[in-house]
């Protein structure tokens, strides 16, 4: 696939599908490449917002990682800059317009390839959501933004997934027999008129995990029509990471991941025991069957250790993303459970007896020890030990559903 092909693609259907009047509305945020998630899985949590961070979104298509990683930079108050970078002039005008419609004044634009980053950088961060799986050599796609990181950086990637995407690539082979040689425009009519005449036995239509055919047209395009598509495994992202010299540090979510969240039988469970953490995931990708896509934080392999944060000392701070820990708290009884959606699929989150009073108190910016003293002095005699047993099993919970992350 040239670059010419794919820079075709965006100019006709830039991707995802925004108008920049919603600004005012909301802010668009997911993973990778909000702050307080990345901050969590690539800098243990020690992000300095006095320094500057200097971010690259390559294939920023129409902004969604570069206009939220923009705004909280800018709302923390983060001198740093955001270098946005694509090949698509259409999509590049609507992020501009995004960015313009909320006054951020803190990403430049430029056009290119993240095959070609000669003048640019070096970056603390690079968020690359969704661009490696469309090259032809993805791996190289890796080496060259590695090449691009500074010492102690880190990459937020986004891939597919082979079996969450069941259905997809027999439809992509299937419409490249019937589309071929035609304009964008007509690919799209013909493939909704080909999903609306599938037999019911077709395992697009029987996949409940996939909807993008259901939408805007630059969905439906960017899942079947799209020139160069091809998901990994979690063994063979480990080994996409490992191309540019890099390690996975994170999988988000981390419950995602866990065989126990997903397996209750303690007879199988023990089988998985000695099982490596990729491997463990790897065995959960398996399993589930729903995963579409994987979502992962890169560091080099020496910086690994340190590059997740974790709730080990009372200078730590909790912080909480869209969830309100006071409201929580009111009705949570003592040893309660939340319940959370993960891939389709409802799960319990056990609490321990104390989480109704920390939630109440996480704020993102009282630390652990402040709440520690602020707990204790309700309960009565709560040694540190006690307490932080107490918060880890709480943190394990909204953590593994991306509810939670740690700065220091």
């Amino acid at each position: 696939m040239s670059i010419d092909t794919l820079r075709a693609q965006y100019e006709a259907f830039p991707y995802p599908a925004r108008n920049p009047a919603d600004e005012t509305k909301r802010l668009i945020t997911g993973s990778p490449s909000h702050l307080d998630e990345v901050n969590h899985n690539v800098f243990g949590g020690r992000l300095d917002h006095a320094k500057p961070l200097d971010v690259l979104v390559a294939g920023g298509g129409t902004g969604d990682g570069t206009i939220m990683i923009a705004q909280q930079m800018a709302d923390a108050g983060n001198p740093g800059r955001v270098t946005y970078l694509d090949l698509s002039d259409a999509a590049r005008e609507i992020a501009q317009a995004r960015a313009r419609a909320r006054g951020l004044t803190n990403i430049d634009f430029r056009r290119g390839s993240l095959l070609d980053l000669a003048g640019l950088g070096p970056f603390d961060y690079i968020d690359c959501c969704g661009v490696l799986h469309h090259l032809d050599d993805p791996a190289a796609g890796m080496r060259s933004l590695a090449g691009a990181l500074k010492p102690g950086g880190g990459i937020g990637l986004m891939v597919y997934a082979p079996y969450g995407r069941t259905g997809v690539y027999p439809m992509q082979a299937a419409l490249r027999t019937l589309a071929a040689n035609l304009p964008p425009k007509e690919q799209v009519a013909l493939a909704r008129r080909l999903i609306e005449r599938l037999p019911p036995s077709n395992w697009l239509l029987r996949n409940p995990f996939i909807g993008d055919h259901k939408q805007a047209d630059a969905d439906l395009y960017d899942l079947l029509l799209h020139s160069c598509d091809r998901p990994y495994s979690v063994p063979e992202l480990a080994e996409l990471a490992a191309a540019g010299g890099l390690a996975i540090a994170a999988l988000v979510e981390p419950y995602r991941y866990d065989p126990a969240v997903w397996v209750k039988d303690p007879r199988l469970l023990k089988r998985l025991e000695g099982l490596s953490r990729l491997e463990r995931a790897a065995w959960a990708e398996q399993v589930t069957g729903s995963m579409t896509k994987h979502i992962a934080y890169l560091v080099r392999p020496e910086d690994a250790e340190a590059a997740v944060a974790r709730p080990d000392g009372p200078e730590v701070v909790p912080v909480l993303r869209d969830l309100d820990g006071a409201a929580v708290a009111k009705g949570l009884p003592p040893g309660g459970v939340l319940e959370a959606e993960l891939m389709g699929a409802v799960i319990p989150l056990p609490l321990p007896r104390l989480a109704g009073p920390i939630l109440a108190r996480v704020d993102g910016r009282t630390s652990l020890g402040d709440i520690h003293r602020a707990v204790a002095e309700k309960t009565g005699a709560l040694a540190w030990d006690a307490f932080l047993a107490q918060f880890a099993q709480l943190f394990a919970a909204l953590n593994g559903v991306g509810k939670m992350y740690l700065r220091r």
